[in-house]
């Protein structure tokens, strides 16, 4: 399953250095039959100490995490949505990927001039998100006017789509995102907003690039742009996380102890903010794990929340839904306090699950077809 998140942000916000950091977490692309070697992806590694401990308890000889793609998108400028600067480029490829990280200054530093000569958060969101704002209006408005004829012939899906593209429409012009609709919209509607594909329909995550030796959460909180920012984080419901773009980008090329004093001597906190930037994007993407593990592999599958034990099976592959029979299925922490697979039959803890059954984060699980 290959779901991806595009980076985006202004000039001289550190993206391009958080895309290396990122990529240093790459995996082995051979592991993935979607993966893609342009070098503007990353194929990430999701962090996941659970798959560690049931590698260790299988003595397995392959890991393989679940994984995650970061994109690289060209930068953005204002007026991008009218073809200034990479505009068209820009925008054909952020409407590709599944859900939006948009890089956010947070730092001073005069040797790194800022696009608007001065940092302001709330600023920077705002240009980015009405950029993509107008090119969504500029589709809706297409769209409606495409729609026209068959509205006055009575055709009952353009009927649909038109109000859908209405009450859009007048979001839009008010300067909110399209996801902001869907509370608005019936079960025939919804369908109609998917195959508009708008950029601001996708999720969005704010990466607050922060950097080392600069003001800490404690000195920041009282800033009126740290207050802002906060309050359209509260207000929009959005995730957000820090990261120090700067210092992970130094540091990629250290593991284990020896980062650790690295960074130390850097100055910056033991907490990379990396880890944390990939299990929000895997979560904002409504992604959960289950897990298959033996003395040969113990991997990560990645499916979509809610989804049954027939479908989560065509993450192993594809004929396992039409095929699918029963799975025995356990939770990874009940399997290794067990001991053995033996032992947690013998207990009743290892469940024979039909076509109904919904896969829960942490499963583990074994298909019979």
């Amino acid at each position: 399953m290959s779901l991806s998140i595009g980076i985006v942000g202004l000039p001289n916000v550190g993206k391009s250095t958080l895309f290396v950091a990122l990529t240093r977490k790459s995996v082995l692309i051979a592991n993935y039959p979607f993966a893609t070697i342009d070098p503007s992806v990353g194929v990430v590694a999701v962090p996941d100490e659970r798959l560690l401990k049931l590698a260790e308890f299988s003595k397995t000889q392959k890991t393989v995490p679940a994984v995650i793609e970061f994109v690289d998108i060209a930068g953005l400028v204002k007026g991008a949505s009218a073809g200034e600067g990479l505009g068209n480029q820009f925008l054909t490829n952020i409407r590709e990927t599944d859900a939006i990280a948009e890089v956010v200054r947070i730092f001073e530093d005069d040797n790194i001039i800022h696009v608007d000569g001065k940092i302001n958060p709330i600023s920077d969101i705002e240009v980015i998100n009405l950029e993509l704002i107008l090119a969504d209006l500029q589709t809706v408005t297409k769209r409606l006017s495409n729609l026209g004829r068959d509205v006055k012939a009575g055709k009952k899906e353009s009927i649909l789509e038109a109000s859908v593209c209405e009450k859009l429409k007048v979001l839009l012009e008010a300067g909110k995102l399209a996801i902001a609709v869907i509370p608005d919209l019936t079960e025939f509607e919804k369908p109609f907003l998917k195959t508009l594909h708008l950029l601001t329909s996708k999720p969005i995550m704010y990466i607050l690039n922060k950097k080392a030796g600069g003001k800490n959460l404690d000195e920041m909180k009282d800033d009126p742009r740290w207050i802002a920012l906060m309050k359209f984080f509260t207000e929009t419901k959005a995730g957000w996380v820090i990261v120090d773009a700067g210092i992970e980008h130094e540091l990629k090329d250290f593991e284990g102890t020896e980062k650790n004093e690295m960074r130390d001597g850097l100055g910056a906190n033991t907490d990379d903010g990396i880890n944390d930037l990939i299990k929000k994007g895997y979560e904002m993407l409504n992604l959960i794990t289950y897990f298959t593990t033996g003395e040969k592999e113990t991997r990560a599958w990645t499916i979509g929340r809610g989804w049954t034990a027939p479908k989560a099976g065509t993450a192993i592959h594809g004929d396992f839904e039409e095929k699918f029979i029963r799975a025995e299925v356990i939770e990874w922490d009940k399997l290794i306090e067990s001991g053995s697979f033996g032992v947690a039959r013998e207990k009743g803890l290892l469940r024979t699950e039909g076509r109904e059954y919904v896969v829960k984060d942490g499963d583990v699980m074994e298909f019979k077809i």
